[in-house]
């Protein structure tokens, strides 16, 4: 079955315009198909455009740990950190047959196929939607009013909200979750007491649609609701009016967010950590600094991230001992941290880093001095420029250059017959950074890796 849609789905990339009948026989096919290939079909005619899974039907940011800038000035272009990612999108609107077999779909028995032609057509946008869709509203049928409530939210117009206000009290709580979601993309402030109310739902799905879409408005005035919300029952709701709370940007949340630093949950702590990262207020880092022996590794590695966001020079400290932990990937971004805070106070618990056993440790400790760019980084850097790895050579004397001081020239013009022919270029970049003698036409690029 998933290599027939398949070839179903690459005959209809080729013309830009659908046959109606083409269009309505793959929706019959999606319709006996196992849901797996029918979220798959979501995701392609849709253009990507939702998270499409039995219990979201929108797309919901999650926090992730940052990009981690590794210093290879001489590696070439680097790599692309965020592709566009292309679905198979097309242009329904000029194709008003076609259009046709979608709304036609609307009150098709499958939910995934309501779903999708829901979102095609609030994304066309043709004239008659709106009345299409609040006309579903009042349906006995609680799937027919939850595709409603989907159709009106793609819509994003604003009088769609007072039509699904309503809809938060309706019987059915996939109906109810669906307006929640709705009025976060819909971003009208109006609907932040309807959905402080839905914080009280029965149903954790619509109290954690809810704490999304008050996030998703982003309104100061939500904060109370999601405060409570902190202590809900429910671990998906902690951490979702954890994450809300993050995107209201207010300092009056850092106090709030310390209850969900406590959570038994790591993807709660983990979540508020990044809450507090947006942020970015110097009183978040005494909570942060907490979180330094937690049990959980992501969970430092978070805290870690963290206070190199906030950039404050109270979060040395803790990062000083998240340098020495047991994990690589914590100590690395405790590293960066340090190099995003550029201060001279960072640079001793970052050069401690140049003697890790770990030469990816050794390589990001030399990016963060190089950031920090403090002549009492040369000493150890240049020390470093004898390291047995050649990539932390290579750091090292990226580093030397971005600091340009002219007590690294020796220890750069001895590394200037380095084996390495990577280290001898990116000795040269150095020297001619530092000193006139030495300038070299040679322009350092950044490499980006991103962990996920």
């Amino acid at each position: 079955m998933i290599l027939a849609f398949l070839a179903v789905l690459s005959t209809a990339q080729e013309p830009q315009h659908r046959d109606s009948v083409e269009v309505a026989r793959l929706l019959v096919a999606l319709r006996s198909s196992d849901s797996a290939v029918c979220e798959l079909a979501g995701h392609g005619i849709t253009n990507f455009g939702g998270l499409w899974h039995h219990e979201w039907d929108m797309p919901i940011p999650m926090p992730m740990p940052m990009p981690t800038p590794m210093p290879m000035p001489f590696a070439g272009a680097g790599v692309n950190v965020n592709p566009r990612v292309h679905g198979i999108g097309w242009n329904w609107s000029h194709d008003l047959a076609t259009l046709g077999a979608f709304r036609a779909a609307l009150r098709d028995p499958s939910r995934c196929v309501r779903h999708i032609a829901a979102t095609v057509v609030g994304n066309a946008r043709p004239e008659w939607a709106y009345a299409t869709f609040n006309g579903m509203l009042r349906d006995s049928d609680a799937g027919l009013r939850e595709t409603g409530v989907l159709g009106l939210g793609k819509l994003h117009e604003l009088r769609a909200a007072g039509a699904i206000g309503p809809m938060l009290t309706d019987r059915d709580p996939r109906v109810r979750a669906m307006s929640a979601g709705a009025l976060g993309q819909l971003d009208n402030r109006a609907s932040i007491d309807g959905l402080t109310r839905a914080l009280g739902d029965d149903v954790a799905a619509v109290r954690v649609r809810a704490a999304w879409a008050l996030g998703a408005i982003g309104d100061a005035d939500a904060l109370a609701g999601l405060e409570r919300a902190l202590h809900d029952s429910d671990a998906g709701v902690r951490r979702m009016a954890s994450w809300s709370i993050g995107q209201l940007r207010s300092s009056k949340g850092v106090a709030a967010l310390q209850t969900a630093l406590a959570d038994q949950s790591a993807d709660v702590r983990s979540t508020a950590i990044w809450a507090l990262s947006q942020i970015e207020d110097a009183s978040a880092v005494g909570p942060l600094s907490r979180l330094v022996r937690d049990p959980n590794a992501d969970v430092r590695r978070m805290a870690a991230w963290a206070l190199g966001q906030i950039q404050s020079r109270s979060g040395i400290a803790p990062l000083e001992q998240l340098v020495k932990d047991q994990s690589t990937e914590v100590k690395q971004t405790a590293i960066w941290s340090l190099g995003q805070i550029q201060t001279d106070a960072a640079v001793e618990p970052a050069a401690v880093a140049l003697k890790d056993r770990d030469p990816e440790v050794r390589v990001m400790a030399a990016w963060a001095l190089g950031q920090i760019q403090s002549s009492s980084a040369v000493k150890p850097l240049s020390a470093v420029l004898k390291d047995s790895d050649d990539e932390v050579r290579i750091a090292a004397a990226w580093a030397l250059g971005q600091i340009q001081d002219a007590e690294a020239i020796p220890a750069l013009e001895a590394a200037q017959d380095d084996a390495s022919s990577g280290v001898r270029r990116a000795v040269r970049w150095a020297l001619g950074q530092t000193d006139n003698d030495h300038r070299v036409r040679i322009r350092p690029r950044v490499r980006v890796r991103t962990r996920s």
